[in-house]
């Protein structure tokens, strides 16, 4: 009983000084994919229970950064999904189709700042590969990993995303 104790306790340690490392930059990972702070929280939290059960199961194959951003990745897509299916839904249970078909659900670039009033203009995809490049400053080979794809892939996914935020705000950026 003593030997459970004592394992526990530093297993606990270890995982909050894990957590106090990276919560933050988790936080905004999950914050700038789901594009609201509620949504983010709670999948920070999933992804926190992932890690302190699963733990005991990383193999080092991979660094632990990658291991941790696997799962947010995959817990934020989850996430999304989930949040998509309720917008069908309340769209088809909505009682007006003319204020369904006048509503435009896409936050305009103008109402959010920083990094947000761009993401909104890339897919899914693509703006996971910038957030992880930017936000949690993986390495393009990290970023691969974590999201099934080939290195040349991720990169060309990259180049693309940022190209397209360039032509569609070339005139903003010099005002």
């Amino acid at each position: 009983m003593a030997r459970s104790h004592a394992e526990l306790f530093h297993v606990t340690r270890a995982y909050e000084e894990l957590m106090r490392r990276y919560q933050r930059t988790l936080f905004n990972v999950c914050a700038r994919y789901l594009g609201n702070d509620r949504d983010a929280d709670d999948v920070c939290q999933e992804v926190m229970l992932k890690v302190l059960y699963g733990l005991k199961n990383f193999e080092g194959k991979s660094k632990f950064k990658t291991w941790l951003y696997s799962i947010t990745y995959n817990e934020c897509i989850t996430q999304y999904r989930k949040e998509r299916r309720k917008r069908r839904l309340m769209d088809a249970l909505s009682l007006d189709p003319l204020e369904e078909a006048s509503e435009d659900k896409t936050p305009k670039p103008e109402e959010k700042g920083g990094l947000d009033r761009w993401l909104v203009h890339v897919n899914p995809i693509d703006r996971e590969i910038l957030v992880l490049r930017f936000v949690a400053e993986l390495e393009f080979q990290e970023i691969a990993d974590i999201m099934h794809m080939g290195l040349s892939a991720t990169k060309m996914r990259y180049k693309r995303a940022l190209d397209k935020l360039r032509e569609k705000f070339a005139g903003v950026t010099e005002t």
